[in-house]
């Protein structure tokens, strides 16, 4: 420190002597706020631009025409789109309830500390350390009629047959399949955030309202609840905005189908970016999609804080 100190030129120490903490603060992070801007900034930038034209990325030297709204004018006519959204949505719903509820049942039950409790505790985490390639290959065999063990499973419980169906080759069955992997592969997460906010509640509450009176019933309604739902809340808005990306785990169990029973959005919009080539298009859509998470997100975000105000 002395020698930099001795090395400074007179002129730079005494403007550096000069500065506030703030503006050294500033100084400090401005190559790390600059670096960020360039990553996320300017590629949002350049796509809104090309949301605008016809440009295709495997025809650099073709004519680029400015065409306007076109782009987002086909897209939200498509019925095709439409019926992607609604994969999308039907994904996300069932996904978020399932998680919710047999997370907070899950964090509900370790919460009582029973004997062998950090080791369940250890076994209900394992499914999201995972990869979600090596969760996609697992499940994929898993549901094979001829040798996957879901089948018998659902045979010993229901008396079907095990050839009788395929859970990842029937278009009425394969939007379940991916629910079913991404609720086992996630639930864990919403545990741990319900869990914090179990934990989060003091015994003080709890023995207030024993000394009322009050059965463990209407603890749970008027105490647990709404102390948790807080933490809830914004585990639902993290699986939300990541499910509404959802792309490797589907494209690994199903790629989309059977037909495009299973095409979500992010699947679809990574076919027209980079095997149609309709660069321009897909911007569009990209734009569309960042668009509808921001605004949901930032309504719901609204919602959450008027729930930790309460």
């Amino acid at each position: 420190m002395e020698r930099a100190a001795r090395a400074t030129p007179a002129g730079v120490a005494r403007k550096i002597k000069g500065l506030s903490d703030r503006a050294i603060a500033w100084i400090f992070i401005a190559p790390t706020v600059f670096l960020l801007l360039a990553v996320n900034i300017f590629p949002l930038i350049w796509t809104i631009q090309l949301s605008f034209t016809n440009y295709r990325a495997n025809r650099p030297n073709a004519e680029v025409k400015w065409i306007g709204t076109r782009n987002y004018e086909r897209i939200l006519t498509d019925g095709d789109i439409w019926l992607t959204m609604q994969a999308t949505a039907h994904f996300l719903f069932w996904t978020l309830l399932l998680q919710v509820l047999i997370g907070f049942a899950l964090a509900w039950l370790i919460n009582r500390k029973f004997k062998g409790n950090d080791l369940w505790t250890t076994i209900i985490v394992l499914p999201m350390m995972l990869s979600p390639a090596v969760v996609g290959n697992f499940w994929t065999f898993l549901y094979q009629p001829q040798i996957g063990l879901f089948n018998y499973a659902v045979a010993f419980f229901t008396g079907a047959d095990v050839t009788s169906f395929s859970m990842i080759g029937d278009k009425a069955l394969a939007p379940w399949a991916i629910i079913i992997v991404d609720t086992w592969m996630w639930t864990p997460f919403v545990m741990l955030i319900c869990l914090a906010g179990l934990r989060s509640i003091p015994d003080s509450i709890y023995e207030a309202a024993e000394c009322d009176r009050a059965s463990k019933w209407r603890q749970f309604w008027t105490i647990t609840v709404p102390m948790v739902l807080p933490f809830l809340m914004l585990a639902v808005l993290f699986r939300g905005i990541e499910n509404f990306k959802m792309f490797d785990l589907v494209v690994q169990l199903t790629g989309g189908g059977p037909g495009n029973t299973t095409t979500l959005t992010s699947i679809d919009l990574k076919r027209e970016a980079f095997e149609k080539w309709r660069t321009g298009y897909s911007s569009a859509y990209a734009i569309i999609l960042f668009v509808t998470v921001f605004g949901l997100a930032s309504i719901y975000v609204k919602a959450l804080n008027k729930v930790k105000e309460r």
